[in-house]
């Protein structure tokens, strides 16, 4: 589950099997009770249904807490972390770093780092769509160091400036009468 909806979607299944629960989060659901075998078939098919899967795989589950992770912390949380993310996961999922991003790395086939970075490009690109902050405002919102450090690694990312991203998004809409 990487998406407030997708939360949305466990609620509902997990009610409709009558099962309790504690509290449903972003990438995981704390149940009250132990699930019957067909329980856990019936929710597996109907998450199925909607995209999602369920996860027994202990390195898996890992993987996803460390995308859940990231994804709530670029996408959902106000606040960035002002720390670094190496100590952010590692307090957070209770495990070393190192064995954190070798895991990550050898089933995404991606660092960490990287991971992180592409959620931030993303979420900079929302950003720059909505056109409510300038490009000194997002840099410091996202904590780039500066303007600069953004657009560079905004290019290096996407091979736009931010500029140029948000002149293409302009280009993009047009008015009612010219469609």
């Amino acid at each position: 589950m990487v998406c407030i909806r997708c939360q949305m979607v466990v609620k509902t299944e997990l009610e409709k099997l009558g099962l309790q629960y504690i509290d449903v989060k972003i990438g995981e659901a704390d149940i009250i009770e132990n699930i019957l075998p067909d329980q856990l078939e019936q929710l597996d098919v109907a998450l199925r249904k909607s995209g999602l899967q369920l996860m027994d795989n202990k390195r898996s589950i890992l993987v996803e807490k460390i995308k859940s992770a990231i994804i709530e912390l670029v996408h959902y949380s106000e606040e960035q972390i002002r720390v670094n993310l190496s100590d952010y996961l590692s307090e957070k999922l209770n495990y070393d770093y190192t064995y954190l991003a070798n895991l990550f790395s050898e089933v995404k086939g991606i660092t960490i780092e990287k991971f992180y970075l592409t959620h931030k490009i993303e979420k900079v690109k929302e950003l720059i769509v909505y056109d409510e902050l300038n490009l000194t405002e997002i840099a410091y919102k996202m904590h780039y160091s500066n303007v600069a450090h953004l657009s560079n690694q905004f290019k290096k990312f996407t091979g736009l400036t931010p500029t140029h991203f948000k002149k293409l998004k302009n280009k993009r809409r047009g008015t009612l009468e010219n469609v």
